[in-house]
């Protein structure tokens, strides 16, 4: 079966992952991360993946980036093999994770430090622009406790994006954060998005959010972690996660997770 074709999705593969599987081993316990997992996401294409905690999300975009290795199967980008961390994918967590000695602007220097070959005035330039673009062009010599959440993972987001990744990793970077806040970063990664093209690959439990930011949805299962479902989301851009539309697409996937996990359920009473 043709993957790319079963999704709609007419971009070139900027990355391709085939049949991976992952396993633990926590004590005693042996856990089945990742089955079979295969996954293409074409050049530009934001998609996000969901679903309950233990459906292996998190883990295979630790394996995207070259954090971890798979047990099985094949990931590549580019049609290159992903053996290792590299330039060319960079991750964003859920903390922010900055220094909190550097201020703003060498924070995000930083990153810059993964392109050798630049200039001292060419790596300032390239971090105030990025700086200039998640708007703390003004905060550029702020320290990290004098930031606000929101501001920290703006800091975060141009860090990121300052050595120019083919694809940028999100790991649930929004959760920590207040409604308020997350809703003006959603407006942000979207305007960033829009302005850049960056491959993104954003993992969240919140369907909304997945709504309101993908060009698809990934929707997994746990135990062990499968990919269930594809959703295409063709709501115009910006999008609002307030707006009645977007809630009717989040509620198709809502009723999807909700039925696989009742699946789940009667297999394991069986």
């Amino acid at each position: 079966m043709n993957l790319q074709a079963e999704i709609g999705n007419e971009s070139p593969a900027k990355l391709s992952l085939r049949g991976v599987s992952k396993r633990f081993q926590t004590g005693s316990t042996q856990v089945h991360a990742l089955d079979d997992v295969s996954l293409d996401v074409g050049e530009g294409e934001f998609v996000c993946l969901v679903g309950p905690s233990g459906c292996g999300k998190s883990t295979l975009l630790s394996i995207i980036a070259g954090l971890e290795q798979a047990d099985q199967g094949t990931l590549l980008t580019d049609g290159q093999p992903i053996r290792e961390p590299g330039r060319d994918r960079m991750v964003m967590f859920q903390e922010a994770a900055l220094f909190p000695w550097l201020d703003v602007l060498d924070n995000v220097l930083f990153g810059l430090k993964l392109k050798p070959w630049l200039k001292a005035a060419e790596r300032i330039e390239v971090a105030r622009f990025y700086l200039k673009l998640v708007g703390l062009e003004k905060f550029s010599h702020s320290y990290v406790h004098e930031l606000s959440g929101g501001m920290k993972q703006r800091t975060a987001l141009a860090r990121a994006l300052a050595p120019n990744p083919k694809v940028l990793l999100m790991d649930e970077p929004f959760a920590a954060l207040d409604a308020l806040t997350r809703e003006q970063l959603y407006g942000d990664l979207q305007r960033i998005w829009a302005q850049r093209r960056k491959t993104i690959v954003f993992v969240t439990h919140n369907v909304r959010e997945a709504v309101c930011l993908g060009d698809r949805v990934v929707l997994f299962s746990p135990n062990p972690g499968r990919i269930r479902e594809h959703f295409k989301i063709d709501l115009p851009r910006p999008r609002d996660i307030n707006s009645p539309s977007l809630a009717e697409h989040a509620q198709q996937i809502m009723a999807a997770l909700k039925g696989h996990e009742q699946v789940n359920a009667e297999e394991v009473a069986e």
